[in-house]
Formats: C-alpha cells, sequence, structure tokens
C-alpha cells in the first residue's frame, strides 16, 4: 500500500501543579527530539493560542487547550507500528515523561492529508532560515488558524471539497500574509468512526486577518450554505508559533529555571545539567547522520536560544575535553556569557564511524548535520585544531554561508608528502599493543604506547597534568576509528579554494609546534589571495600542537579579541 502523508495533531494543557519551565525542558528537550530522530517524522511544531480571553480559568483551559503541537509523517500507518509505538513503553519512556504527562490534558488525533496549497515562493517553516533582515524576521514566525469541522450524519464531504477547491481556498489566498492552507481528515489508523475535517491556515505574523479579504472570504452564500446545511459543528483555533523542534535537544532557557532538575534518558545518550551558582545549563546528547553515524555533542553557555554559536572541532584521537580550559577561560568572564558553545566527539573517535571513507569534505558535512540538527543557520565561529582546524578551514571553504568566522589551528592547508607513511607508522604501533577496553575483552583501542609517544610530540610543556588527560584520551581512542578518520589527513589540498575565500579567518598555532609556525603564516598571507582579504595569524608562546590545552588564557584572550572584530581583518 503507498504511504499515506499525514499529521500527528496534539493538544495539551497542562495542570496547575506542572511547572511550566519543567513542562518546556521535557517537551523541547525530551520528548519532540525523540520524535524528530525517526525517519518517517518530518518536523515538529509547537504552538501557542491566542484566542484565550484573560486568564480563561481551569475549566475554559481544559476544554481550549492552551498549548499545540504538530508533526508532519510521510506516512500515517507508521504511527500504529514500531518504532514510534516504542517511544511509549516501559525501558524506553522515561520516568520523567510519566511524571510530567500524568500532569497534562492530552488529545491526540492522527489525520491525512487531503489538499496543500501555498503561496509562490513558500518556505517550509522547519527550514533552517538566517537570521537578520525585514523578510527573514518574518519567517521567524507564523500564525496558524485551525479550523476543525465535522458533517451531519449521512452527509457526503464532495461539496465541502468543491467548496474549499473552487471557492475559499482562493479567497483565502488573498488575504495579506496568507503562506498556505492545508487540509485533512481523520486517518483509519485513528480507530474511530467519528470523522473530522481539519483545515489549517497558515499566515506571516503581520497579516490581514479580521480585514475586508478575510470578511470577504468568510460571508459568501456558499460558505453560508456549508456551514448552515453541511457542517454539525465547526471549532476554530488560532495559535502563534512557540518552538521549531530538531533532531537534537537544544533548549538551555528551561534549564535555567530553578524548577528544572537534571534530566538522563534511560539509554544513557542524552542527559542534561540544570543552571547552578557554579557554572551555566548543559545539554549533552547526539545528532545521527545521514549516513548512520552517531555525533555526541555538549551544548552549553548563553540560554538565549538565538545566542551566537562557536563550534570546537578536536584533533585527532580526543574527545571534547581538550578544550575545557578554553570554554573554563571562556565563560569566566561574563561578558561572553553572550555565547553558546558547541563541543562534539569527531567522527572516528569511536568505532562506528560509518562504512564509506573518511575525507575532510565528510567531516566538514558533520559539522552541518550538527548545525542543522540545533536549527543555527550560521556558526559565530568555528575553531578546530589539527585535523579539528583543517576540518574548520574545509567547513568554511564548501560552506561559507554556514559559518561567519573560522580559527585553525596547528594544521596545514596542504597534506605533507610524508603523512601517509607516518600516520600508517603510528597505526602499526597500536596494532602490536592490540590493547583493549570494555566488558568481554572490549574493543581494540590506540593503547599507550602510542599515547605516550604522541603527547611527547604534542606537548611542548610538562603540561601541569593536561598531559596525563590528553594521554588518556589517545589510549582509548578507538583504533578502528583511528584507522578510519586518520585517512583524511592523507592526500588533500585546500590551497586554490583558499585564495578565493572571503570568510572572516584565523590561523593560530603554538610555537613549539615544529615547522607549523611558518607554514601557517604562509597559510594566513595567500587566504583570500591577500588581497585586503587575508586572515589574522597569531602564535601562542609556550604551547605546541594544542595550544587551547596548554595556554588556554593566551588563546582564550585571541578568540575574544577576533570575534570581536579587534584583529583589524575586514
Amino acid at each position: 500500500m503507498a504511504p499515506t502523508a499525514g499529521i500527528l495533531y496534539v493538544t495539551m494543557q497542562p495542570q496547575a501543579s506542572l511547572p511550566s519551565a519543567e513542562f518546556h525542558d521535557w517537551y523541547d528537550n525530551e520528548h519532540g527530539p525523540s520524535r524528530l530522530r525517526l525517519p518517517f517524522v518530518q518536523n515538529g511544531f509547537r504552538y501557542r493560542a491566542t484566542d484565550l480571553d484573560g486568564d480563561g480559568g481551569t475549566a475554559v483551559e481544559m476544554m481550549m487547550p492552551e498549548w499545540m503541537a504538530i508533526y508532519d509523517v510521510s506516512d500515517t500507518a507508521e504511527l500504529a507500528r514500531e518504532p514510534y509505538t516504542r517511544l511509549r513503553t516501559e525501558g524506553v519512556q522515561s520516568q520523567r515523561e510519566r511524571d510530567v504527562m500524568s500532569q497534562i490534558k492530552v488529545d491526540r488525533r492522527i489525520l491525512d492529508l487531503v489538499e496543500s496549497r501555498e503561496v509562490d515562493g513558500f518556505s517550509p517553516l522547519e527550514a533552517v532560515k538566517k537570521k537578520g533582515g525585514k523578510e527573514e524576521e518574518e519567517a521567524e514566525g507564523n500564525v496558524l488558524v485551525a479550523v476543525s469541522l465535522s458533517l451531519y450524519p449521512g452527509k457526503a464531504r464532495d461539496e465541502l471539497d468543491r467548496w474549499y477547491g473552487e471557492e475559499h481556498i482562493s479567497m483565502l489566498s488573498k488575504i495579506p500574509g496568507w503562506r498556505r492552507t492545508r487540509r485533512f481528515v481523520t486517518s483509519l489508523v485513528q480507530g474511530t468512526d467519528e470523522i473530522e475535517y481539519l483545515a489549517l491556515h497558515e499566515y506571516a505574523p503581520r497579516n490581514g486577518l479580521g480585514g475586508e479579504a478575510f470578511k470577504a472570504a468568510t460571508s459568501t452564500p456558499w460558505q453560508q450554505e456549508i456551514m448552515t446545511n453541511l457542517v454539525r459543528e465547526k471549532r476554530r483555533r488560532t495559535y502563534e508559533l512557540y518552538y521549531t523542534f530538531g533532531a537534537a535537544p537544544r533548549d538551555l532557557s528551561a534549564l535555567s529555571s530553578v524548577h528544572v532538575d537534571s534530566f538522563i534518558s534511560t539509554d544513557g545518550r542524552t542527559w542534561t545539567v540544570a543552571a547552578c551558582p557554579e557554572g551555566s545549563a548543559s545539554i549533552s546528547s547526539y545528532v545521527t547522520t545521514k549516513d548512520g553515524v552517531i555525533l555526541p555533542y555538549s551544548l552549553e553557555g548563553s540560554s538565549e536560544p538565538d545566542a551566537p554559536l562557536i563550534v570546537l572541532s578536536n584533533s585527532i584521537l580526543v574527545d571534547w575535553g581538550i578544550w575545557d580550559g578554553f570554554v573554563r577561560t571562556l565563560l569566566y568572564s561574563l561578558r561572553n556569557w553572550k555565547y553558546r558553545i558547541l563541543r562534539y566527539h569527531t567522527r572516528g573517535r569511536s568505532g562506528h564511524c560509518g562504512d564509506g571513507p573518511i575525507t575532510l569534505d565528510v567531516l566538514a558535512a558533520d559539522v552541518i548535520a550538527l548545525l542543522d540538527a540545533l536549527r543555527v543557520h550560521q556558526a559565530a565561529a568555528l575553531i578546530g585544531v589539527s585535523l579539528g582546524g583543517a576540518t574548520a578551514l574545509n567547513t568554511a571553504l564548501k560552506y561559507p554561508e554556514r559559518v561567519a568566522a573560522f580559527v585553525s589551528c596547528d594544521t596545514n592547508a596542504k597534506s605533507p608528502e610524508t603523512n601517509e607513511k607516518a600516520w600508517k607508522e603510528r597505526i602499526a604501533v597500536a596494532e602490536k599493543e592490540g590493547a583493549k577496553r570494555g566488558p568481554d575483552g572490549g574493543a581494540t583501542v590506540v593503547g599507550k604506547e602510542l599515547a605516550e609517544s604522541t603527547v611527547n610530540r604534542w606537548f611542548a610543556t610538562s603540561g601541569d597534568g593536561q598531559r596525563e588527560s590528553v594521554k588518556a584520551m589517545v589510549e582509548n581512542n578507538s583504533l578502528d576509528g583511528f584507522k578510519k578518520s586518520v585517512a583524511a589527513l592523507y592526500d588533500y589540498d585546500l590551497r586554490a579554494e583558499m585564495r578565493a575565500c572571503r570568510v572572516k579567518g584565523a590561523f593560530v598555532v603554538g610555537s613549539g609546534d615544529g615547522a607549523l609556525p611558518g607554514a601557517m603564516k604562509q597559510m594566513a598571507a595567500e587566504f583570500g589571495d591577500g588581497q585586503g582579504h587575508g586572515a589574522e595569524f597569531a602564535v601562542i608562546d609556550g604551547a605546541g600542537h594544542l595550544p587551547m590545552v596548554e595556554r588556554p588564557e593566551e588563546f582564550t584572550d585571541f578568540v575574544i579579541e577576533f570575534l570581536a572584530g579587534e584583529s583589524g581583518i575586514d
């Protein structure tokens, strides 16, 4: 049977016993993203009613719920099958979700799509849009008018369809700000004999609802005839867009409330930390790429949903802990709490890193997958080191509209001729040791010998404890993941693309990182053809391959000045 597109349409009213921050945290950071991760769920939105007078009162609110959520699905039949039905089973559904939902009156409806008409140039609401400017500001909001009709017994819907198709939608489209009208009917999946005909009319925030065109569209003789002779009951609600779900939790604002506790999901892959006097709120979860690779991430910093985002990309063989000193130093100053900070584990940290070859283009696409899942059109800065430095540069080259600025650290514009041979020799060292971690023998990891030689090569100083931390990261990296991800460094050349790039950039290097200071100075000079579009260049004294680890204060100072525009680069 061919798939039937439709929606899951849910109205809800929380009881007074449920704090609003707890309700929003659960919905935005647990419930919604778990649905968006299903392949047949195409998008998800939360709306808030605007047609409630005053406080309304509990009785009115229960009849006219304040909140509504809508999910587009490619096939409504999937809502009666696993994996969707599994989300509500014991062992998958969290205790928090059960506790929260016990305090919410929920009405859940499944409807099949009948027809859809939209304005020319219509942009889907879920599209990740650039912010700024009148048109883009308008795109951020959405007014939705939901009209539900039930017909008298024995009445067919043919006349209703004809009225919508030949008159009503055409007249609605003349209302200023009209974007789209979609019609739905109760799905067989709903399992009910009561049939509902639901129309969803979408408008820009500034619109002509209530104006002359609206009055004309809702007062024709044909409309009066339909409402008198065909429609048994009509219900009309008006909503405004409140929140757009992504496939990854990102709402730090709810976690800033005293009414919200930290949380860990039943599968252990998502956990949140509520804000406290000692630090900001944080979310740790994951994004799944198009080829099925799981990229764990951590989001922290400003609770403002549109705060500038700094993305941090790791060196090979380590995890996001290499940025601890930088993040701590950055957020020590309240003026830097305007930023959100995203860290993630690079493809190859674990052995589950996909079946295809890993290249710099694949790693750049991973950055975009993270931005898309977190609904960020443009990162304020992408900062990377070593393999992450090449990834940051390549992402700016391939996706210049998605990166406002980049900082590329301790890397090359072109792979050295000896790279492949040197890395394969290091792989052989790890293979010979054959170290394993985990239960029942576990998976093969890089091991102590290569970890020791790596930190000796990377560090210019004793490290004051950082050396041991980084060594542990290297030692416990998956060997299979290392072997696949390091191939991205074997053979690449970004020099030609660099000359045409206009993204604001900086190249930073530790003074003790071999020949890289000279090479990176040349990269900065040649970037953008050196014709007034060059890149900033900085050497961090007393640092080796990981300046953000050995000299976090100096490195952070440079980044802050660079992002503030004090570098003098246009």
